[in-house]
């Protein structure tokens, strides 16, 4: 995906800091991840949670983009076995 800019809320600092996830892999993600779920009535912006693969490690992003096409990431994580299929893609049926 191509933005303008790609900004981090406070939520996702806090959740990179605690994760250690770094700035770079999460760019990384922002721009070259695979679109895993989308939420276009999410509001003030459509959002979506994104997969990356940085050295083996699977990395989950949601972020939504703005009117001005501006990337704001609202969470980052690594994304749970138990709640995700073996390539981090799908959801597990409960």
């Amino acid at each position: 995906m191509e933005y303008l800019d790609i900004v981090f809320s406070g939520h996702a600092i806090r959740r990179m800091f605690e994760r250690q996830i770094s700035k770079s892999d999460v760019i990384y993600v922002a721009k070259k991840g695979q679109v895993v779920e989308s939420y276009p009535t999410d509001t003030p912006y459509p959002s979506y949670l994104l997969l990356g693969i940085i050295d083996k490690r699977p990395i989950h992003a949601v972020i939504a983009i703005s009117d001005e096409q501006n990337c704001i990431v609202i969470t980052v994580y690594e994304p749970s076995n138990d709640l995700w299929d073996e390539n981090f893609s799908k959801r597990r049926s409960s």
